[in-house]
């Protein structure tokens, strides 16, 4: 018998729920059998937030397994990757992107605009506090870390602190909680990480064979959207000071399909933003993301980079899915 393919994950509910729909996806397509083996990154380990962990702090332990040959392939969230390619791996898919933008949940089902002023609101991401700040509703913004679970008990526990927090939706409809939901953010108010709701499963890039296996899960709109999205996010050179936050959509146009791309930076305090879009064929993805970015620079972007300390090129840390 073939020995199951062995899928690195880490050992959170939501990386647990992911990597098993991805396996079970896997043994469907190809009739390969799959076992999640579990790994712990440095993430996993520190209760610091997440923007001061540094880049990759959810995937260096995967990949030091995949080039070690204790896994064969692995799955991230997409927007944990450092943008900087990694030496000897290969994204082999990307699977049908769930849905990107935020989720708000509330204590008695309330909408952000429906919540009192001093309001306090937990995330965890840089990008998501500076565009509440942005919105001048004068909420009380905290930082928080844990899996979802802990954030929804900061609203929905017995011992709830806080009056609402913003999570991926993505992550939620994985492990079924999307119930909780009480306001899934306009990409107007809340625009999403690069790569957000997408995963990213990554093999060898000298396992032909496995390359080619899981090439079966790849969803062609969702790479593309990723790849702009990604693109910008690499131009731009963004440090983890600075939010950057980008939303690709595919639509139909005159001559075919198109890919409409949104980005924008956010100084943290939500006091100066640019926002911009750009559109294109989908076959030009990382060329729009390029131009996009280009686009925003021009307009001095990056003095908004600068003002906390800029840290180059494929720097960033928008924070695990969760």
């Amino acid at each position: 018998m073939t020995a199951p393919l062995r899928l690195g994950t880490r050992g959170s509910t939501l990386a647990l729920a992911q990597s098993g729909q991805v396996a079970e996806a896997v043994t469907a397509a190809t009739g390969r059998a799959v076992e999640l083996v579990e790994v712990v990154t440095a993430g996993d380990r520190s209760s610091a937030p997440v923007h001061r962990l540094g880049v990759g702090v959810f995937v260096s332990a995967l990949r030091d397994a995949l080039t070690a040959g204790t896994i064969d392939f692995a799955v991230h969230s997409y927007k944990d990757l450092p943008t900087a390619a990694a030496s000897g791996l290969h994204i082999a898919a990307v699977p049908a992107r769930q849905d990107p933008r935020d989720a708000l949940i509330a204590r008695e089902g309330r909408t952000l605009a429906e919540l009192p002023p001093g309001a306090t609101v937990g995330t965890g991401a840089l990008r998501r506090i500076a565009q509440l700040h942005a919105l001048g509703l004068q909420l009380e913004v905290t930082p928080i870390r844990g899996n979802i679970d802990t954030r929804l008990a900061r609203v929905l526990g017995p011992e709830a602190d806080l009056d609402a927090v913003v999570l991926a939706r993505a992550g939620l409809a994985r492990i079924g909680r999307a119930d909780v939901i009480t306001e899934t953010l306009d990409p107007m108010l809340m625009l999403p990480a690069p790569a957000q709701g997408a995963l990213a499963v990554e093999c060898r890039v000298d396992d032909q064979d496995l390359v080619e296996l899981l090439a079966m899960l790849d969803d062609t709109p969702s790479r593309a959207a990723v790849t702009a999205e990604r693109a910008f996010l690499a131009t731009l050179e963004a440090g983890c000071s600075a939010p950057v936050a980008a939303y690709a959509e595919l639509a139909e146009g005159d001559n075919g399909d198109e890919i409409y791309l949104r980005g924008a930076v956010i100084s943290p305090d939500g006091t100066r933003d640019i926002r911009l879009s750009r559109t294109g064929t989908p076959a030009d993805a990382a060329e729009i993301g390029k131009a996009l970015a280009a686009e925003l620079l021009d307009l001095g972007a990056d003095s908004i980079l600068g003002q906390e300390g800029h840290t180059g090129p494929g720097t960033q840390q928008f924070g695990s899915t969760e």
